[in-house]
């Protein structure tokens, strides 16, 4: 019999129907995974290439950048004031975190106690997290004013002189901490008071049989129920408090004399001050870097918590 005249076998439906649900899927898929490289793998690709380049505002009507390879690692990391900007990164970062999730935790906590206007006062607490940051940062620099400041004229009731929060080397990293806290306290509030919220009520009743009240349930129960949403609200409170750049830019400009100027804001400076792009592109991946690191320990903890 010709072999031509036989006809092939049928494909499974099973088969096709595998095919069409797998299609379905990447349909769905192909589209984050564009906007994803798009908006997020290119600029990185781009910043890490510029860092790489000696970019200036020559480069965007030439075309030309010359390739220096680590030249712009090595300025930055031998510049006098790189070491002074980690110092202040670092307190800016510990200082910001510890406080705003010190205060967001007792504050969710007290919300979660029922009280008349409770729901009032929690929607009123986010007005910080949704204002914009250049603007709130130019009412607290109306505040911190030495001169005409709010602040200042309230101390000057008691006799207190006024004080330089902004314009003063030793001061002016606290100050701009201090804003940096208050903006940051609605949401790890938010996030503290949806984690508590989740914890089962019947946890409470079954501990308050052994005597265990108080600090004593809050230590063996509350933290344990939360630590996952706690490692969530620190990790996202690091990565997005190192990128601070519009709140002190704000405040002070990363003065005076470079006493709040961090990472971030040198790296705003070295771009767009001094136009020495390759070395505003070195400094911004040494806090992706950063950032990363941040990321992956959250993910082994996660990790490690899931197979516990």
């Amino acid at each position: 019999m010709d072999d031509r005249l036989v006809s092939p076998p049928p494909v499974p439906r099973r088969r096709r129907r595998g095919w069409g649900a797998s299609l379905a899927r990447w349909m769905f898929v192909i589209p984050a995974i564009l906007f994803v490289l798009i908006f997020f793998g290119y600029p990185v690709v781009k910043n890490v290439t510029m860092s790489l380049q000696n970019y200036t505002t020559a480069t965007f009507y030439t075309g030309e950048a010359p390739w220096v390879g680590f030249a712009n690692y090595v300025s930055v990391v031998t510049n006098s004031l790189f070491s002074t900007t980690v110092v202040n990164t670092a307190l800016f970062t510990i200082g910001s975190i510890a406080l705003q999730f010190v205060i967001g935790l007792a504050l969710a906590l007290f919300f979660t106690r029922q009280f008349p206007l409770g729901g009032f006062l929690r929607s009123m607490l986010l007005l910080p997290w949704l204002l914009p940051l250049i603007a709130s940062s130019a009412v607290w620099k109306w505040i911190l004013d030495q001169d005409s400041g709010a602040l200042n004229q309230f101390l000057g009731l008691f006799g207190i002189q006024p004080v330089p929060w902004l314009v003063s080397p030793s001061l002016a990293l606290v100050a701009v901490i201090g804003v940096n806290i208050w903006l940051g306290i609605p949401f790890n509030t938010t996030i503290l008071y949806s984690g508590l919220q989740a914890v089962p009520e019947e946890l409470y009743e079954a501990a308050s049989l052994d005597g265990a009240v108080g600090w004593r349930a809050f230590w063996h129960i509350t933290w344990p129920s939360i630590r996952s949403v706690v490692s969530v609200v620190i990790v996202l409170g690091v990565v997005y408090t190192l990128k601070a750049v519009d709140i002190i830019l704000g405040l002070t400009g990363g003065g005076p004399a470079n006493s709040t100027q961090t990472l971030a804001t040198w790296a705003y400076q070295k771009s767009f001050v001094e136009f020495a792009f390759g070395q505003g592109a070195a400094i911004s991946n040494v806090l992706i870097v950063v950032s990363l690191v941040f990321a992956f320990v959250y993910l082994y903890l996660s990790r490690k918590e899931v197979d516990e």
